[in-house]
């Protein structure tokens, strides 16, 4: 592992910038400021390596980062209709910095978030594997939350070519939480192709139905007979742009499926994607029960990363039937992403039994 600066905030706070590499030479990068995913490079099917990620050019880009790239985002990640919620007959209320269809919302934790704040990162090791824990303090009041909450995120790459994402908080009062990773992927190595040829396959038989203001209505919806059916691996582009309310109303995929408990284990196969040309695949496993993916439809290239992000549902706090998503104090905070790299010139792994 190295560890090197990488510049300074805006207001004078050193940032580091760590890099871990395995036994294979897959090599990631992680940037304290945000703790972010500032780079992932893996091999193509020739062992040519490459970044396969969004990213910025230095710390300056990263400081100015509207489309979260690489960022771990929070306290609660994507959107809070209105934001507003109410605990224990408390009303809250939070910054409205989004507004899809003209409709404000509370997107990413906030105006600043988690991923716009220094975290303070420490290497760590274990065997085969090594890692950063990043730590962040976020006070009671900040973006309207309540309570002070300590949240951890570990990023460990290990030697059979995985990078996991550990999430951890604890809270002193009732406060909703939901920590995710936002990296955009590019299989292809080359961020200004487009991501539509990928090919896609998702352990989900539903998906959350949205208003106009994409937030959920609260109900669940087969995927079955409609082009978020991705139960069986086509390419992203194949189907985005019908005539379907669902991808008129997000520009595109920007939806949450609903992950299929199979299997036995806290970790699920959620999401594989396959570039067909460089042939570099990307699993996903998560203990999350959503997955939201983002095709990249308003990045300033369009399409040119996706995003697999695992999650708890999308306003949960205002969503009765959805999972719980306060933290209270006593409790912990809990979520778990693998992402496993690899290649196959010709096959798509599936998802059985997961």
């Amino acid at each position: 592992m190295e560890t090197s600066p990488y510049g300074t905030t805006k207001d004078g706070q050193t940032v580091r910038l760590f890099t871990l590499t395995n036994s294979s030479g897959v090599e990631v990068q992680l940037c304290e400021y945000g703790a972010i995913v500032a780079s992932v490079k893996t091999p193509d099917c020739s062992g040519k390596f490459a970044n396969i990620t969004l990213a910025k050019d230095s710390l300056e880009g990263w400081l100015e980062n509207p489309e979260y790239l690489g960022a771990t985002v929070g306290r609660y990640g994507n959107r809070i209709s209105k934001g507003k919620f109410s605990i224990d007959g408390t009303d809250y209320e939070l910054a409205n910095n989004n507004d899809p269809g003209g409709i404000p919302c509370h997107l990413h934790g906030g105006a600043k978030g988690f991923s716009r704040v220094l975290w303070n990162g420490q290497p760590v090791i274990r065997p085969k594997a090594s890692g950063v824990c990043f730590t962040y303090y976020s006070d009671a009041g900040e973006e309207g939350y309540p309570g002070n909450l300590t949240a951890k995120v570990t990023y460990w790459l290990t030697d059979d070519n995985e990078l996991i994402f550990e999430a951890r908080a604890k809270a002193d009062a009732p406060t909703p939480v939901n920590l995710i990773n936002h990296t955009y992927w590019n299989l292809s190595g080359k961020p200004t192709k487009t991501i539509l040829d990928h090919e896609l396959q998702l352990n989900a038989n539903q998906f959350l139905p949205t208003s106009a203001g994409l937030i959920p209505t609260g109900k669940k919806e087969e995927v079955k007979g409609t082009p978020m059916d991705f139960t069986k691996p086509i390419r992203i582009g194949e189907r985005i742009k019908n005539n379907f309310e669902p991808l008129k109303i997000g520009n595109g995929y920007d939806h949450c499926w609903v992950i299929q408990k199979k299997g036995s284990g806290n970790l699920r196969k959620t999401a594989i994607v396959h570039d067909p040309k460089s042939g570099r695949i990307l699993e996903v496993k998560t203990d999350q029960p959503g997955l939201q993916f983002y095709s990249g439809n308003f990045l300033p290239r369009k399409h040119t990363g996706l995003c697999l992000e695992t999650q708890a549902f999308p306003d949960s706090p205002n969503q009765p039937d959805f999972p719980n998503t306060i933290l209270r104090p006593g409790e912990t905070y809990s979520h778990t992403c693998v992402f496993k790299f690899s290649t196959s010139s010709h096959y798509l792994p599936g998802l059985e039994g997961s």
